[in-house]
């Protein structure tokens, strides 16, 4: 049997929050162009990471990465 590689998707932003615990949210930017003006418009999306040391604070850059789903 053949086992696939996937390539995981990395995600570079910046936390915006670290409240919860061993959670932070990253809020992750890119631009993107509009189809009909050519313009080009910043699509932000919010993203919950795993941090388990709680080493970020607000403000922080980082690097987050796609995991297989994991349940408790």
């Amino acid at each position: 049997m053949e086992s696939i590689q996937t390539r995981k998707t990395t995600k570079i932003g910046v936390v915006v929050s670290n409240k919860a615990k061993k959670t932070v949210t990253v809020l992750v930017e890119r631009p993107i162009r509009h189809h009909l003006y050519k313009k080009i418009i910043k699509k932000r999306k919010k993203f919950l990471a795993h941090d388990e040391y709680e080493k970020c604070k607000v403000g922080d850059m980082v690097r987050i990465i796609e995991t297989r789903p994991l349940s408790k």
